[in-house]
């Protein structure tokens, strides 16, 4: 089997930011991606092409060519792709250790007391109430 089927490579940020529009309208054409990235990037129209085209040759995404102004959408659904992406941060930066990661994940960012309540939400949901 290609491994590069099942395991598709770690996107760059430009291709993410991309992934993001596609996700975002599921499929989408060239023109319609570099309009709503706007002013983002600071590129031109044919560096989205061309970063579109080089996300076709990784898997990244899949081009449909039934009409003239071809159809980009993402190959993996945007969870998959976190949980591949958050897998690898995991193994690679913090050691395979989940806990880590979500320490470090708190003191970096803000959290404010609703989304506190929702992670503790998720972390129950998953793994019951003794979690807590």
């Amino acid at each position: 089997m290609d491994s590069s089927k099942t395991n598709p490579p770690r996107p760059t940020e430009a291709e993410l930011e991309i992934l993001g529009v596609l996700w975002r309208c599921d499929s989408a054409t060239v023109r319609d991606v570099h309009d709503q990235l706007g002013g983002q990037r600071g590129t031109g129209y044919t560096t989205t092409l061309k970063l579109m085209q080089l996300m076709v040759g990784k898997g990244l995404v899949v081009r449909d060519e039934r009409e003239r102004s071809h159809v980009y959408r993402a190959v993996q659904p945007k969870a998959a792709a976190q949980r591949q992406i958050v897998g690898r941060l995991i193994d690679q930066v913090f050691a395979g250790s989940t806990s880590a990661l979500v320490q470090q994940a708190l003191e970096t960012g803000s959290v404010d007391a609703a989304e506190l309540m929702e992670i503790r939400r998720l972390i129950e949901a998953r793994f019951g109430r003794s979690a807590s």
